[in-house]
């Protein structure tokens, strides 16, 4: 009995994928861990199992929306511009988007990890600045209308809808909403924190 095989060349170089935005970082925090998981999500939310990730909006790279950044005034850009929003030096990130259908309400957490605690601090402060600036100007109630800062936390409230974020360590957690009273993000927010060692 006679096995024959089928084979196939193919030529070219073997390329090696472009690299993650985690795959050489120097954080000393693993995003992945500060993240919580989605049954606790839809715990807190009281989402059960109407609330699901979105499949595109879970990811590990910032996203930056040029399209509708161009319509925003300039010092309110950054807040369709996630590379602007966590700065420069982001070592991991990771973000994922929830929806809640019935109640016609998402959220979203997210981390980023830093190389070091200082430099997440710093891209902390930039960010409280550019909040600071796009409130200052005509549409700045649109995007960040009131705001609260402290020297960890940072607050923005439109209508339903907020965003909130806390620098720990070497990390800085965000959480977004619409349609949820401000406990629900207080206490993922909160959670998420408690992820953060240090």
């Amino acid at each position: 009995m006679t096995n024959v095989a089928c084979t196939q060349s193919i030529s070219g170089s073997a390329v090696r994928s472009a690299p993650g935005i985690d795959d050489d970082s120097r954080s000393p925090v693993d995003v992945d861990t500060v993240l919580l998981a989605q049954a606790r999500m839809r715990a807190i939310t009281g989402g059960g199992d109407d609330l699901t990730v979105i499949p595109s909006m879970d990811g590990k790279q910032p996203v930056d929306i040029d399209v509708l950044a161009d319509t925003a005034p300039p010092p309110c850009r950054w807040y369709y511009v996630e590379t602007e929003t966590f700065g420069p030096d982001v070592e991991e990130f990771h973000k994922t988007t929830y929806q809640h259908p019935p109640k016609g309400a998402l959220i979203s957490q997210g981390a980023a990890g830093y190389r070091d605690a200082e430099t997440a601090r710093r891209a902390f402060d930039g960010l409280t600045g550019r909040v600071d600036l796009c409130g200052a100007t005509p549409s700045g109630s649109a995007f960040v209308g009131d705001w609260t800062a402290s020297a960890d936390s940072l607050q923005t409230r439109t209508g339903g809808c907020g965003r909130d974020y806390r620098v720990k360590s070497a990390v800085m957690v965000e959480v977004t909403f619409c349609g949820y009273p401000s406990t629900v993000p207080d206490i993922v927010l909160s959670n998420m924190v408690a992820n953060v060692p240090g």
